[in-house]
């Protein structure tokens, strides 16, 4: 199978006009986060912020009392009064719904909040607005419905193998392992098997497992009408039309909590603008690149506000606009 590359971004990803204006590159809601999981929501717009015109974020009062605080370090975003959240779903390019949100019981949370009150919201929004371009990820990836992917228009589901297992009822092949990597430069070469330093599992269980994963996502995309980012070792990125691309960019470091927010809320970003595929098989790109490019500096010791504050960075290299930094 191909794998995502910069050729790829360079000729697909859409570019702010130099004449463009305000609002006329993008424009995003993110609803999200809990009384228990207060950060997930705020990496994803952390990302976003640097990336679209104008993100509107949606949470619920214990997280917006928090945005009143970080609004005093980032200014690029409106917080959304409680239940307003449709009028500004209405005048954006897209919307991402789940980081942060609670998934279980009442009693399993602490804090009083259930999975059925994310589902009861998500859906909520979901049936008034099913032609916008929906990004669903973690907490409300656990408690809908998978029938519901086919009442959307335009619609990316970013899960984990557990997320994927839960979400389309069914268990995926075992997963591949990805061969060693050597980081020390940005190009992520990959070691070969057999080098002194090479993965000896062997490439053929990997690609062998890599292609069983990718036809179980292929079958899904086509089945519910949706373009899925089966997070793993190897991303597999698939479109309903069939297209699919691995994407082998990240390392070790990137196993840490908020990783993955920060990639929703990239691929939310890129989707304003672009295709969903594209948006999708981007977004999955340069946040793994970005976290290669900190492993050089610092190896996997960092975390989710690092990777969030490299991806402008790496963005603009997988772009060709370093030239505009200088």
């Amino acid at each position: 199978m191909e794998t995502v590359t910069p050729d790829f971004i360079r000729s697909n990803l859409y570019r702010p006009p130099k004449e463009s204006h305000k609002g006329q590159n993008g424009k995003l809601t993110i609803v999200g986060g809990s009384k228990l999981f207060h950060g997930a929501s705020l990496w994803a717009l952390k990302v976003a912020s640097r990336i679209v015109d104008m993100v509107y974020y949606a949470s619920v009062l214990e997280n917006l009392e928090l945005v009143k605080d970080l609004e005093k370090n980032l200014y690029d975003f409106i917080a959304v009064p409680l239940g307003k959240e449709a009028d500004y779903i209405a005048e954006s390019d897209a919307v991402l719904i789940g980081p942060g949100m609670v998934r279980g019981e009442a009693e399993e949370s602490g804090t009083g909040e259930s999975g059925e009150e994310t589902k009861l919201r998500a859906l909520s929004l979901l049936h008034q607005f099913p032609q916008k371009k929906w990004i669903l990820d973690a907490g409300v990836l656990q408690v809908i419905e998978v029938e519901e992917l086919k009442k959307l228009g335009q619609v990316i589901v970013t899960p984990h193998a557990k997320e994927f297992e839960n979400l389309f009822e069914g268990e995926l092949s075992n997963i591949a392992i990805k061969p060693q990597k050597d980081f020390s430069n940005s190009s992520h070469r990959l070691i070969q098997p057999g080098s002194e330093s090479g993965n000896q599992r062997g490439r053929q269980y990997s690609d062998k497992a890599i292609e069983q994963l990718s036809e179980q996502v292929k079958d899904k995309a086509k089945q519910y009408g949706c373009i899925v980012v089966l997070k793993g070792k190897t991303d597999i990125i698939c479109a309903p039309d069939g297209k699919c691309l691995l994407n082998e960019t990240g390392n070790e470091g990137m196993t840490k909590g908020g990783t993955g927010d920060v990639l929703a809320g990239l691929i939310a970003a890129l989707a304003c603008k672009n295709e969903l595929f594209v948006a999708a098989a981007a977004g999955t790109y340069i946040n793994g690149l970005a976290g290669n490019e900190l492993y050089q500096k610092v190896g996997p010791y960092f975390n989710a506000s690092d990777l969030a504050n490299q991806i402008p960075q790496t963005l603009a290299e997988v772009g060709n606009l370093t030239h505009m930094l200088r």
